[in-house]
């Protein structure tokens, strides 16, 4: 119950970080300004203060990270590999005539 509790909340912070990095505006300009073509600012644009909108792709970020990390030794069910749970193949002989 709480693996299916934990994974729907997983899904809500990748929507809500989808949703947060779409909103932002680009910083760049255009590729004309990383080679010169801009005014006097970086290449990539002026830096300026964090604003609502990139603290809160920190925090979902953060936040989608953690729960992938979470879901994944949640899920872990003992010690073993990816391939742990295949038994071995027998291999067949070769018929002689």
């Amino acid at each position: 119950m709480l693996y299916y509790l934990i994974e729907a909340v997983y899904v809500l912070v990748c929507l809500v970080l989808m949703l947060v990095i779409l909103l932002q505006q680009g910083k760049g300009g255009d590729i004309a300004s990383a080679f010169g073509g801009g005014s006097s600012q970086a290449a990539f644009g002026a830096r300026s203060g964090a604003t609502v909108l990139s603290r809160a792709t920190t925090i979902a970020a953060v936040l989608f990270i953690v729960g992938a990390l979470a879901l994944g030794l949640m899920r872990q069910t003992g010690p073993g590999s990816v391939i742990g749970g295949r038994a071995p193949q027998q291999q067949s002989q070769p018929v002689k005539k």
